[in-house]
């Protein structure tokens, strides 16, 4: 059973339709709101926008009218739609609300959430909370960035079941009330200046994971990460600090031999099977979060000893002939494939590419020392490949897809060679999403004789 459902507007504009878009206009109809859609791309046949209008929901298709705002009380926005949209700045100019999916979905759970977010290590922290309090016996659903709309979990959400929530920031600048009981900060590094146009607003969107939290609250974040330590100053919540460099009592840490919550051992680090030391992060700020909610030692044990990762992210895939392939397509920036390139002293042979945001690739150069070849692909290619140059890489291959970066870095690699696909660039100038992208990866590495 839900709490009750307070949503003080009754005509709503559901900006972009997609998994989130479409719950959400789905919800507010059965909740008796007026409900209006508009997308840009939709076509008028597809099967989504005659679901909608079988429903009873106006849908409005193929172009941005200013009209769709007439009338309307509040902007539900898919969170992908950058804030320079025609009808998002419009809706700004009459001073109509503009919110994301995820306030919805905050407003309908009964249960605690909890809420994860950060430049990297979202969506591999969210499956290892899910994991470790699952395998405590506790009762609780997954959500968000990771898959299943929040949404569509809040509804099926008893009051003793906890939801975990991975959040972009795309969908956290959009929030008005959303308070999880457990906030997580993973870590800041400069990403998506295109959608937010300055580090600065990144930093506020991300923030707003805690920014309604009160003294009840937990926010768990990364005491390593200045600009988290910064941003996290104005919290009103129980601060949980986690390092993976300082013994720091009053949260999550370790030495060369175990990990600690508070004075307490957790596991030894030798059982942990998940590579990295950005893991490492991941892992503490996981472990914190489940202490804190109450999980035992050996279920929060039991998963790391078995977790090797979430599809996409450091994923390992097959050993071929001794060498070694990973999958890390969700390595949208450079930060990810540092982070990919610093969990491995093997030779490796890195494949990355794709869209262009304007930005160079030299901050890679210091990751690349144990990168043997690179094997390029996507409109970012050249941009690769002198990064590459720089940091001395002899051998660098063009090619025009992921199924031939595979094929030639095999014929590139000797044994004990790791092949990482890491493309520090989102997936959108050849391929729909990163999964597209990672699976294609997935299959060729399959196909190798």
């Amino acid at each position: 059973m839900n709490k009750q459902f307070y949503f003080p507007y009754q005509h709503v504009l559901v900006l972009g339709l997609a998994k989130s878009g479409t719950a959400a206009a789905k919800f507010l109809k059965q909740n008796g709101k007026v409900v209006r859609v508009n997308d840009l791309n939709a076509e008028p046949d597809d099967a989504t926008v005659q679901e909608l209008e079988a429903f009873g929901i106006e849908v409005i298709v193929g172009s941005h009218p200013l009209e769709v705002l007439d009338d309307i009380d509040i902007v539900v926005k898919n969170p992908g739609i950058p804030y320079d949209n025609v009808i998002v700045r419009e809706a700004e100019k009459r001073q109509v609300p503009i919110i994301t999916e995820i306030e919805l979905a905050g407003r309908l759970a009964d249960g605690p959430l909890i809420g994860i977010t950060g430049s990297n290590g979202k969506t591999t922290t969210t499956t290892l909370i899910y994991e470790m309090l699952a395998n405590s016996n506790q009762k609780v659903k997954i959500a968000g960035n990771i898959g299943n709309v929040a949404t569509d979990v809040a509804l099926t959400l008893e009051e003793d079941e906890t939801m975990v929530i991975e959040l972009s920031s795309f969908q956290l600048v959009g929030v008005q009330t959303f308070k999880p009981k457990i906030a997580v900060f993973l870590n800041l590094f400069e990403a998506h200046l295109d959608y937010h146009k300055t580090l600065e607003n990144y930093g506020h969107a991300k923030a707003n994971v805690f920014s309604n939290q009160d003294a009840s609250d937990f926010l768990v974040y990364n005491a390593d990460d200045d600009s988290v330590i910064e941003l996290t100053k104005r919290a009103k919540s129980i601060k949980i600090p986690f390092s993976s460099t300082a013994q720091n009592i009053n949260g999550a840490w370790c030495d060369k031999e175990y990990l600690y919550f508070k004075q307490e051992k957790v596991v030894a680090l030798s059982d942990i099977v998940l590579v990295g030391k950005h893991n490492l992060e991941n892992i503490l700020a996981a472990v914190s979060v489940a202490k804190l909610h109450g999980a035992t030692n050996k279920g929060i044990s039991e998963v790391l000893k078995t977790f090797t990762g979430v599809k996409h992210r450091l994923q390992f895939v097959k050993n071929v002939k001794q060498r070694m392939f990973y999958n890390d397509s969700k390595a949208t920036n450079i930060l990810a494939t540092s982070k990919a390139l610093s969990a491995f002293q093997q030779p490796i042979i890195l494949l990355a590419g794709g869209l262009d945001r304007g930005n160079s690739f030299d901050a890679l150069i210091p990751y690349l020392d144990h990168v043997k070849a690179m094997v390029v692909f996507g409109e970012t290619a050249t941009k690769l490949e002198n990064a590459g140059r720089k940091a001395g890489i002899e051998t660098i291959e063009f090619v025009d897809n992921v199924k031939q970066a595979v094929n030639k870095a095999y014929l590139l690699s000797n044994q004990q060679d790791v092949i990482l696909l890491s493309p520090a660039c989102a997936s959108w100038d050849q391929y729909r999403t990163f999964e597209e992208r990672g699976d294609m990866f997935i299959e060729t590495v399959h196909t190798l004789k």
